[in-house]
């Protein structure tokens, strides 16, 4: 009988898909959902939240928060973290209303500002507290906006070691790495690191939606995470024939800041085709040892699709970073 405790088609019900959000705080991560949802993620719920009425009016997202709207008017935070941690406190049952439901909560945020400063760390805790996996992604700024804006830099530095102290995953894009695009026209520099960010998030989804021959599923994913400290999350891919250059493309192609420790872990997962071999497999998981220094715990998983591939896909969730790391990045 259909829908029997130890049937095929309960198992199968059993078997939803992990639900997830792309969250956007303020401005700049209200902005860059907008991207994310352009380059799709199949199944992912859109939200942003702000202070400021007139940019959450036209951002192209269909489920809207407007915080703080008796005390700032919706005319945006003016930097002023205090009103809008005030604000997140009094809707706090509302906001973890709307966010509880989801297994995964990407929280993306532009950093020195005022409302997604405050709120990314605010709701990044209150999350952790939850059955609800968070992970804070942020913007840093450009260099000179720290060197000539006080107030900026402490808005960065507050939020940054916030999320450092909580652990966890922290991806942190550099928009210092985007001078390597400077010759494009800056809107184009901006998509080409929402870009990235997809790329990330679409691997980390992939690697826990669909089953593998060797599994990694959401439960492995916070089991490592438990144990890992301070973590970042790396995606790349390249030719099945140069395993090492894949490792190498994930590692240094990132437009991520973070520096390793001397105690480093990774929870590791592939994918290819019919002609992705052992020793390919081998030689990637060598070769993520030695870029991070002898890791002192290597989880792995492996999907192989029937037919032939070229590439290898690789995600990586690598632990250990060394605390301070996205600080020292701003204060340098």
């Amino acid at each position: 009988m259909t829908g029997e405790p130890d049937s095929p088609e309960a198992w199968a019900s059993l078997a939803i898909t992990p639900s997830v959000a792309v969250v956007g705080l303020g401005g700049a991560g209200s902005e860059a959902v907008q991207d994310l949802l352009a380059l799709g993620i199949p199944g992912a719920h859109a939200i942003a939240v702000n202070t400021d009425a007139k940019h959450l009016a036209r951002v192209g997202v269909d489920e809207r928060i407007l915080l703080a709207h008796r005390e700032l008017r919706g005319r945006g935070s003016g930097g002023d973290r205090d009103a809008v941690l005030r604000a997140a406190e009094e809707s706090r049952e509302e906001l973890l209303r709307r966010l509880r439901p989801f297994e995964i909560v990407f929280l993306l945020a532009g950093l020195g500002g005022g409302t997604g400063s405050a709120l990314l760390p605010y709701l990044a805790g209150q999350l952790r507290r939850t059955e609800t996996l968070p992970v804070p992604v942020v913007f840093l700024p450009f260099q000179v906006e720290l060197e000539t804006n006080a107030s900026r830099r402490e808005n960065v530095v507050a939020t940054v070691d916030e999320l450092e102290e909580m652990g966890g995953l922290l991806l942190a894009l550099s928009n210092e790495k985007l001078r390597r695009f400077e010759s494009l026209p800056i809107h184009r520099v901006f998509q080409v690191r929402n870009a990235y960010l997809h790329s990330l998030v679409a691997s980390l989804v992939d690697m826990v939606d669909h089953p593998s021959q060797l599994n990694v599923d959401l439960a492995t994913l916070k089991n490592h995470l438990r144990d890992s400290g301070l973590s970042t999350l790396l995606s790349g891919e390249y030719h099945v024939s140069e395993p090492e250059r894949l490792v190498q493309e994930a590692l240094s192609g990132s437009l991520l800041d973070f520096h390793f420790s001397g105690r480093t872990s990774a929870l590791v997962h592939l994918e290819g085709g019919s002609n992705f071999t052992l020793r390919c497999l081998d030689r990637v998981l060598r070769a993520m040892r030695t870029r991070l220094g002898e890791p002192e715990r290597l989880v792995f998983g492996t999907r192989v699709r029937p037919e032939p591939r070229e590439v290898v896909h690789l995600t990586a969730v690598v632990g250990g970073l060394r605390t301070r790391t996205v600080r020292d990045a701003v204060t340098a």
